[in-house]
């Protein structure tokens, strides 16, 4: 694993746990839940197929601009914003098991 796949995991996950934390056992729900959703449902048709942690951790360069306007389009309900560039995160993290060379 690259230094850039592992520090792009790290950043996912911090997020990912941080959301748990705030939302309960099973992590995320309602509104943040949505804002995911939408990103992840973006990753996988900027992804198409099978693919690896190395391509998904370069997708997420530059991520942050294309993210907020995916979560603003589908997800502008009051207060979204705060919470954007977590869920984004989380959807990194929860996406990147689908990864080809995926290890816990």
């Amino acid at each position: 694993m690259t230094g850039k796949v592992a520090l792009a995991r790290q950043q996912w996950e911090r997020s990912y746990r941080e959301l748990a934390d705030l939302r309960g056992s099973d992590g995320v729900e309602g509104p943040v839940r949505e804002q995911i959703e939408a990103v992840e449902e973006e990753l996988r048709r900027r992804l198409g197929g099978p693919f690896t942690l190395d391509e998904l951790a370069e997708l997420y360069d530059g991520s942050a601009r294309w993210t907020y306007e995916v979560i603003a389009k589908q997800c502008a309900q009051p207060g979204w914003s705060r919470s954007a560039s977590t869920a984004a995160d989380a959807a990194f993290h929860l996406f990147a098991r689908g990864a080809r060379d995926y290890r816990p």
